[in-house]
């Protein structure tokens, strides 16, 4: 049983199939933010007929984001993003989408 890196931690099932993932999905939206912003204006301007109608703008936005996806680069880069908010997470106890609000001050 061999660490890759002696310097990261263990990390769980859950964050590795369910978290890093998720991060990767956001990460990839905004990459992909051009053809997200395409199929949603397709979707809103055609109604209900968008299965059909926004077939072109669904394929490129599946294309973007399978393409980051299955990027083992990628994966890696998230990872070791996740690993650095949830070391500094255990540090401060402040979860990262909380870090860059201004804490009140008590006067």
């Amino acid at each position: 049983m061999g660490a890759t890196k002696a310097e990261e931690p263990f990390l769980r099932h859950v964050e590795t199939d369910v978290l890093i993932p998720k991060m990767m999905r956001e990460k990839a939206k905004e990459l992909c933010a051009e053809k997200v912003t395409a199929f949603n204006h397709c979707c809103k301007e055609t109604g209900f007929l968008m299965v059909f109608k926004c077939r072109d703008q669904n394929a490129a936005l599946k294309d973007c984001l399978t393409v980051h996806y299955r990027d083992s680069a990628f994966f890696e880069e998230c990872k070791q993003e996740y690993i650095k908010e949830k070391l500094e997470f255990q540090r401060t106890g402040v979860a990262a989408k909380n870090r860059s609000q201004k804490l009140p001050t008590s006067m």
